[in-house]
């Protein structure tokens, strides 16, 4: 067996359906693992389940819910055991984002944002870690957090505060849960060229961007695999309460 061996794990995946959670669901899916995927946009989290259940063979459980919603997330965990089913990694991928002035965000703004960002992420993870203590399922839990949580940009406020707290939670999960032989960890990526953020990162303000990254290139989600099956494998076994940057030096760039 090797020691990144994921086959037959059950992982769970949040914010499954686009971008970056798509490519990790398509990551572990490639690898063998039993992909639970959920996410708010019902078509494509169907297409995606399609369309892995047709490239690989496999029985995708897939659940349209919002991570806010602890009953939904709940009745998911209730509905996987009914059928068999534990979960072995916990992956908090979904998050959101704005671009505003700080002095122009309002507390509907905050709260989407945070709570979708750093309180849903303890959600699920109190949800998942109780199941796994309860039934002696020693697991792991991954939270993606960002480059921002120790750097700073304009106009993302709500943002970065929410991935500081969540990366300081990842370790303060990572003390309590320890002892249930439950590892906490975060992977950080660096600016990754999505459907959102693609005409900044291209424009002018972009390109002045990318000259401050040492590696003088935004991130390919499958920079990304090496650290995710680290952390999710027996591997990783030794590691907890660890933040894994997958930046190009970005974060440690001279200013």
């Amino acid at each position: 067996m090797s020691l990144f061996d994921v086959n037959n794990k059950n992982v769970l995946i949040t914010g499954a359906s686009g971008g970056l959670g798509k490519h990790i669901t398509t990551l572990f899916a490639q690898k063998g693992a039993n992909v639970i995927i959920c996410a708010r946009s019902a078509d494509k989290l169907q297409h995606l389940k399609a369309n892995l259940e047709q490239d690989f063979g496999i029985n995708v459980h897939s659940f349209v819910l919002d991570v806010n919603d602890r009953q939904a997330f709940n009745q998911m965990i209730s509905s996987l055991e009914d059928n068999g089913v534990r979960v072995d990694v916990l992956i908090n991928n979904a998050g959101v984002s704005d671009t505003k002035s700080f002095l122009n965000y309002d507390d509907n703004d905050w709260d989407k944002i945070v709570n979708t960002n750093l309180k849903a992420p303890w959600q699920c993870s109190q949800e998942i870690a109780q199941h796994m203590i309860a039934s002696h399922n020693k697991g792991a839990i991954i939270n993606i957090t960002s480059v921002l949580s120790e750097s700073v940009n304009l106009g993302v406020s709500p943002y970065c505060a929410s991935k500081a707290g969540l990366r300081h939670l990842t370790e303060v999960m990572a003390v309590e849960l320890a002892r249930f032989g439950i590892n906490v960890n975060a992977v950080a990526p660096g600016y990754m060229v999505t459907d959102i953020n693609k005409e900044y990162l291209m424009s002018d303000l972009g390109q002045q961007l990318l000259k401050r990254i040492p590696s003088r290139k935004f991130v390919d989600f499958e920079e990304l695999d090496g650290a995710l099956l680290l952390l999710a494998s027996r591997a990783g076994k030794g590691i907890t309460g660890v933040e894994i940057k997958v930046d190009g030096g970005h974060s440690c760039a001279p200013i």
